[in-house]
């Protein structure tokens, strides 16, 4: 009989520390758990969790920062890897500075994957007002669909930089209400139907006046910014029509380029030639 963890949607890293502590100190091996997240059936015939320890087990703070951030990987064995690392550093606690190390390795990289999918999500996302602008706190809304469980983790960033306003972020996964201050975490919900609003005019002349047409590089674009975020980006849809009349623009600026230098130019050369005499 195994013991069968379902870890709950939200707050999942302190759930799964939690459960984490309690098989460890009871010394339950990595095999004899089953683990999953999110409303799940209930096993009649699982075992019951071991009490919680009175102490807490020391492990490398490297391997919390890894647990942190990999945790939240769309990868179905994360909570089984993590937990069969932690086993293993019980006997080795070296273990966690193997880089050649495939569990290792393989959690890094997780962890990366959930890096990087966060810092889109801090530079992608767009919020839409949806409340009264002249109410005391303005309310904002923005739909993002992150690769991996992303939106709690990024949480921080933006309640340090919207902190004077009311905002909520939704996901297929998880939503995130900000009110007063306070952040309430929700399920997850399909694309609400937001309405426009005159950020989306700015960030579009923003996107405009930026774009540099003599240094399009098409594929190292897509690669910061995938086409899968550009539905719920307002600049995206200029990219189009910048990219296709880049050349033409190039060949106008350069048309538009002065031909003769200035005069100031030959005051800067005589001076040169006075330092050399």
């Amino acid at each position: 009989m195994s013991y069968r963890i379902t870890l709950p949607e939200m707050d999942t890293f302190t759930a799964w520390r939690d459960v984490a502590r309690r098989l460890i100190s009871a010394n339950i091996p990595p095999e004899e758990v089953l683990w999953s997240r999110g409303a799940g059936e209930k096993d009649l015939f699982a075992r019951p969790l071991p009490p919680l320890p009175k102490s807490t087990i020391p492990v490398p703070k490297s391997f919390v920062s890894l647990a942190r951030l990999s945790i939240w990987h769309c990868d179905h064995t994360r909570f089984h890897q993590l937990y069969a690392l932690l086993w293993a550093l019980r006997s080795d606690r070296t273990l966690i500075e193997d880089r050649g190390d495939i569990r290792i390795s393989r959690l890094n990289r997780m962890a990366k994957e959930v890096g990087r999918d966060r810092h889109k999500m801090h530079a992608f996302l767009r919020f839409r007002e949806i409340g009264d602008p002249d109410a005391p706190r303005r309310r904002f809304a923005a739909w993002f669909e992150p690769s991996h469980y992303t939106l709690e983790p990024a949480l921080p960033f933006f309640t340090d930089r919207f902190g004077d306003m009311d905002w909520s972020i939704f996901t297929p996964d998880l939503s995130a209400h900000f009110v007063d201050g306070k952040v309430q975490l929700a399920e997850g919900v399909d694309k609400p139907d937001f309405p426009i609003d005159a950020t989306e005019d700015l960030w579009r002349v923003y996107f405009r006046n930026i774009f540099n047409p003599a240094r399009v590089k098409l594929t190292a674009m897509t690669s910061e910014m995938p086409k899968k975020y550009w539905a719920n980006m307002p600049e995206a849809s200029e990219i189009p029509d910048l990219i296709a009349t880049a050349e033409a623009r190039v060949r106008a600026m350069a048309d538009a380029a002065p031909t003769v230098a200035p005069k100031r130019a030959e005051v800067i050369k005589a001076r040169g030639k006075t330092r050399d005499d």
